[in-house]
Order: structure tokens, then sequence, then C-alpha cells
């Protein structure tokens, strides 16, 4: 196979620059020192800071290759797409690619705002040096993928987010680029939407082209790509199978796992709910692994009639299921704050490996509620080869995962 894309010693270097100063000052406050922040401009301390967004990255992408890209907010993901765009230019090392490439890296890139959606279709063509009547040819597949007919004369200017997303991906995927970039962008547009964009995708490497996919969702990497780049702080941690790089991902966020606090928004005194956590102070568990949370309640009055639950919820706000204390019956009057705290545990939990959020709340006597805490803390199932066999489910076998039994028995 033909390397279209080699990443030599490859290294982004951005300078952070620090300004010194003891306070805020208020609007009123600086212009009435402006004239002695004029005089003592120069006496002002600064300092700055080399930060390597990426070091060192050596890596190799061969044509008709789909490469999933991973990695936690700050890996150099977004960076390491924008070098080969050639958005940036690279501090150190050198980017060879063969093929016109075409990016969707933010909402709105490549589109010029005053123009309607017809015109900026002739325009991302023309910038790919495509022909008029190349895009022509292809124009009617753009407009009716990205269900944007109605407003195709309209400048883009006024478009939702949704619609810029629809129209730049139809565009990037239907004008026969050699090489496809695509940012976690898709996540603006609603599911029906990315589950297309996910199969264009696929059969843009089926014929041959090339893709490289940053994602969160690591069941998306695992539909679409045939091998995957794991970041870690700039640096290439894993170059390799899909199923090899995510297991890695997943051992790097149970390792680098924080913990998680919730806090009431309401007055310090009148606050019942005073943490919750997660155990050992991680935020992520393997599929059908136990889930287990500890809330702290303050020690400050009674919670007779109380009772305390749970909401868990995906990534697209959607109820998962819950659980709460009169359920099991749990009372919390007998409950001491001071010297003990709730534990809950959810075992072997079968939810699709992606991201979730909890929310919190504090019921009264009265029915009313005291308190509630969203999206308190947040955690994450990761995905696993739970029967040995080789497979990892994928978000389009549902929202929970069945650990089914199959197997051969003999007629009766």
């Amino acid at each position: 196979m033909t390397i279209v894309i080699q990443a030599e010693s490859l290294g982004k270097r951005y300078t952070l620059r620090h300004e010194n100063s003891a306070r805020y000052d208020t609007l009123s406050e600086k212009l009435a020192n402006i004239g002695a922040t004029l005089r003592n401009k120069k006496h002002q301390r600064k300092s700055s800071e080399e930060f390597w967004a990426i070091k060192d990255a050596n890596f190799s992408v061969q044509q008709g290759d789909r490469v999933g890209i991973i990695g936690k907010n700050g890996a150099g993901k977004s960076t390491i797409l924008k070098l080969l765009s050639r958005i940036t230019e690279p501090t150190t090392g050198k980017i060879g690619i063969k093929g016109r490439i075409a990016s969707l890296l933010e909402v709105g890139t490549g589109f010029h705002p005053e123009l309607t959606g017809r015109e900026n279709i002739y325009l991302n063509g023309a910038i790919l040096g495509m022909s008029r009547r190349d895009i022509q040819h292809k124009f009617n597949e753009i407009v009716s993928f990205s269900e944007v007919d109605r407003f195709l004369d309209t400048p883009v200017k006024r478009y939702s987010s949704g619609m810029y997303v629809r129209l730049a991906f139809a565009i990037a995927a239907h004008l026969e680029p050699e090489i496809l970039i695509v940012d976690e962008v898709l996540a603006v547009g609603d599911s029906q939407f990315q589950k297309k964009c996910l199969a264009k995708m696929k059969s843009v490497g089926d014929e041959g082209r090339t893709v490289l996919f940053v994602s969160h969702n690591q069941s998306a990497i695992s539909s679409l790509c045939t091998s995957a780049l794991l970041l870690d702080q700039g640096s290439i941690a894993f170059s390799g199978t899909v199923n090899e790089a995510i297991e890695n991902y997943n051992r790097l966020s149970r390792e680098n796992a924080g913990s998680y606090e919730a806090k009431s928004t309401n007055d310090l005194s009148k606050r019942r709910i005073q943490s919750i956590r997660q155990r050992d102070e991680k935020s992520a568990i393997a599929l059908f692994d136990d889930l287990v949370f500890h809330l702290q309640l303050t020690d400050g009055g009674s919670y007779k009639g109380c009772r305390v639950g749970l909401i868990i919820k995906n990534r697209l706000d959607e109820w998962m299921f819950s659980t709460a204390t009169q359920m099991v019956g749990l009372e919390l009057a007998t409950l001491d704050p001071a010297a003990s705290e709730i534990q809950i545990t959810i075992p072997q939990v079968n939810l699709m490996p992606d991201e979730y959020t909890v929310d919190v709340s504090l019921i009264g006597e009265d029915n009313n509620r005291l308190e509630y805490l969203e999206n308190a803390l947040s955690f994450t199932v990761l995905n696993r080869d739970i029967w040995n066999s080789g497979f990892l489910i994928t978000p389009h076998f549902g929202k929970v995962v069945v650990d089914a039994k199959w197997e051969f028995v003999k007629n009766a």
C-alpha cells in the first residue's frame, strides 16, 4: 500500500504569556488609574512558559486506512489535525502528504459567512481544485445528504450549528478528496445524522480514500476505524489496532482518574448534600464492573421523611435509570451524617460504553425538593471484550449490553 501521510519528529510549541497581577480591578478603577498604568507599564512583571501541544510525533498512514485518533482532552488531537490540514505550521519535524485534503475541524471552518450555502459548495470545491463541472456532478448528492435544501440560497451566517455541520460534512465527503479529516465536530449533529456520517466515512474508506477521525466515542471509533493512534500529553502513546488502542486508553483513564466533588448552588448555611464521589475517586469503570458512589450529607438537622435519589443520564441527556433510598427501604432518619456516609452500589453496570452524568436530589418530608445537583459528577463506562471473542460492542446494539448466553443444544 502507498503511504499518504508521513510525520517525522513532529512538534508544535506554543508560548503562554502571563502578566502578574495582585487583584482584579473594576472598570472605574482601571479608568482612574490609567495614567499610572501607562507610566508603570515598563515595570510590570511578565512571565511566559513554553507548552508543547505535540512533541516528537512519528507516524504514517497508508492509503485507504480509516484511522481513529483518541486521547483525553488536551492530549493534542486537534493540534495534530490542524498540522495535517496545514492550518498551522509545525515547530519541529516535517509532514509528507500525498493527495488533496478536506478537513472538518470546527463549525463554520472553510465557509464564507456572507455567501449562501449554494455558493459555499462551489467555493469549497474550487479550493479543493475541482472544476465547476465536477462540482455540479456532485451538487445534488451534497444537498440531499445535508438536508438543507430549503436554506440553500440563504447566507450561511444564518445557519444553526447543526446546519453548518451537515452542509460542511456533505461537502467534505462528497467532493472526493483523497484524505478526509474529521474532528469531534460531528457531535453537534443529531444521532441519526451522526450515524449517516459514520456510514459515509466507511464508504469513503472502502473506495480507497483515507479517513482520519477524532472522537471520544469509543464505539464510533471501533465501528468505523481500521487502526488508531492514542495521544497522551502531546505524545503518541500507542499506534496499532483499534482494540489495543482503546485498551491502552482505558488503562490511562483508570490510572489518571480524578476526584469529583458536587457542591450545592444554595446558600452554604442551607446546604444538605455535602459531596458525592465515585469509589477510589476514579471516573471510569469497565463494562460489567460495579459502579459505587459515596454520598455525604451535612450534619445540619433532621432528615426524617427525606429521601435521596440518583439519576443516570447519557451524553444526549436521556434518562437511563434512577435509584433512590425509598426504593430499597433505607430510612435517612436513622443516619448520623457526622459518623457515616451513604454508599450506593450499582452492580455489574451494563450501560453501553460511553460517558454519563449523575444528578442527585434530596426530597423533603412534604415532597418538596430541598436540593438538586444537576450533573453532579460524570463517569465513563469503558469498553472491553467481555466474551473473550475479540468483539467490542458498538452503539448499533442499543443503550444497554446484555450478557446473553448462546450455545448449541442437542435436539430432543
